[in-house]
């Protein structure tokens, strides 16, 4: 069977897991990170390494542009301080204490342990991100996940590459402590740089296809660039989107923007899809030189070495939660989170691709390299899978299932909307303007508490008729031959689109799992 037949086969079965996933509400990565563990372990099952130095940029870069788009730089000053804490505070902690068993535990030199705690600290943004877009949490602690997992992968690759060289060239020179912490700042800079020039490369290229090649080329480019100035490719990327959105100087085009988070969406969801599998299939690989006593010892340590990264980061999130909450208790002030916000944030710290593609960059002669990066695929896949499927029970049984506080915001926003409309359109006196103000009426008394929403309902029926009765009209032109293919295809997404205005919300979100 060729590459190309065996990745098909694998695409196949990640549809109908995802299929499983949907109908059962439950995490997608989870699913398939489990599954391709079973596709590794049956005879004759493909073999798909991963070259860490590929699979970084491929899988992760877009995934943390896709992500601090929609980051808000409001959002990171608001939250700055959690977002330290658990991006360098968290990191940090999980990375020291896990180094200490390695040292204590396995035998392995101080430096190489710092190694090994530096690959499994980090919470994995593409990770967090799939798991929670089908959640409904307080928005404060969906913005601290999503947020920390922009900022913690840079701390800890940084870490781990002071880590690994120490401890292959036996320590670091002036000059390497300078490069490490010049690292950070110079990833930022150069995102930032980076975001400033784009839109003069952007006003060269007409197209929405190929300004949508070019987004993803400059994001591959950022990121290969900054780990060819040895500065930081996570910060330089995350600084890069935080950047361009953030300008609004020359807002782009509706139909650039719609067309651009339809293919970023797709593009994302694809990769997520292929690393999640591609990760569950390094099963076989780690395990297959090891047997007997050896392979007992490091799954013990396995398991010691998965109980601190997840019992840390419970630590962590708790015991900062009621830090705050004794302070602002003292400072007559409300808490910021309960506790059991707290308790959400401390389960949801899914490794991924970071954690397994670091552990495979390590050189054949790393001290006790096949324990290493067995310990870092066990914490990846107890993680994705214990974690991620028991996310929604642990959600519900906290009390923290906001999907109805979560329809109502959003009720309470479109109505505002609808009212900005019709408080713009009051002075218009002209027939026209009586019109557009009647449909945004409707829909007010749509979204009414309560809801008036009968003419709302009649209007969007026989728009769909209506719709429905020009959808024939163009398949008659068609087949008469009265227009061409191009032109039908532009007239067909007129309608897609009007239609797409009158449905209701639950059938126009695009959704994953």
């Amino acid at each position: 069977m060729t590459l190309f037949e065996s990745l098909l086969l694998l695409l196949l079965a990640a549809i109908v897991l995802l299929q499983v996933a949907r109908h059962l509400s439950l995490p997608y990565p989870s699913m398939l990170a489990l599954a391709g563990v079973g596709v590794a372990l049956l005879p004759g099952a493909p073999d798909f390494p991963i070259d860490p130095r590929t699979a970084l940029p491929l899988f992760i870069a877009p995934a943390l542009m896709d992500a601090a788009f929609d980051f808000p730089v409001t959002t990171a000053r608001r939250f700055w301080v959690p977002l330290v804490i658990f991006a360098l505070g968290g990191v940090l902690i999980t990375a020291l204490l896990v180094a200490w068993v390695g040292w204590a535990f396995a035998g392995l030199p101080i430096a190489a342990a710092l190694v090994l705690g530096a690959i499994v600290a980090p919470p994995d943004a593409a990770a967090a991100t799939a798991i929670l877009s089908g959640m409904a949490i307080p928005r404060a602690t969906d913005a601290i996940l999503r947020g920390e997992s922009l900022f913690n992968d840079a701390a800890a690759l940084l870490l781990f590459s002071a880590a690994l060289t120490a401890q292959m060239s036996g320590g670091l020179t002036a000059a390497q402590v300078g490069g490490f912490a010049l690292a950070a700042p110079g990833g930022v800079l150069f995102g930032m740089v980076a975001a400033w020039l784009m839109p003069y490369m952007s006003r060269l290229v007409t197209g929405a296809l190929d300004s949508n090649l070019l987004q993803f080329v400059n994001t591959f480019l950022v990121w290969i660039i900054a780990e060819h100035l040895h500065v930081s490719p996570v910060l330089a990327v995350v600084a890069l989107a935080m950047t361009l959105a953030s300008r609004t100087a020359r807002p782009t085009s509706p139909r650039m923007r719609v067309q651009s988070y339809a293919v970023w969406n797709v593009v994302v969801f694809v990769l997520n899809v292929l690393a999640f599998l591609l990760m569950g299939l390094q099963a076989r690989r780690i395990i297959g030189d090891m047997s007997g006593e050896h392979l007992r010892h490091a799954l013990a340590f396995t398991g010691l070495v998965i109980a601190i990264v997840v019992v840390v980061r419970l630590v962590v999130a708790l015991g900062f939660n009621r830090a705050v909450a004794w302070y602002r208790r003292r400072s007559g002030r409300e808490e910021p989170a309960t506790w059991r916000q707290a308790t959400l944030a401390g389960w949801c710290g899914m490794r991924g691709l970071v954690t397994l593609a670091t552990a495979f960059i390590l050189p054949a002669d790393f001290p006790q390299r096949d324990t290493v990066v067995l310990a870092a695929f066990g914490v990846v896949l107890a993680t994705l899978v214990v974690q991620g499927l028991t996310l929604a029970p642990i959600i519900r049984l906290l009390g923290l299932d906001h999907r109805a506080v979560t329809e109502r915001e959003l009720v309470a926003v479109r109505r505002g909307l609808a009212r900005a409309a019709l408080h713009r359109l009051e002075d218009e006196a002209s027939e026209e303007g009586a019109r557009l103000a009647a449909l945004f009426r409707i829909e007010v008394d749509a979204l009414d508490e309560p809801p008036r929403g009968d003419a709302h309902q009649r209007h969007c029926a026989l728009s769909l008729a209506a719709i429905a009765a020009q959808r024939a009209e163009l398949e008659r032109c068609r087949l008469e031959f009265q227009l061409s293919d191009d032109d039908y295809n532009f007239l067909l997404e007129q309608l897609d689109w009007r239609e797409l205005t009158v449905l209701p919300p639950e059938a126009t979100r695009i959704g994953t799992a």
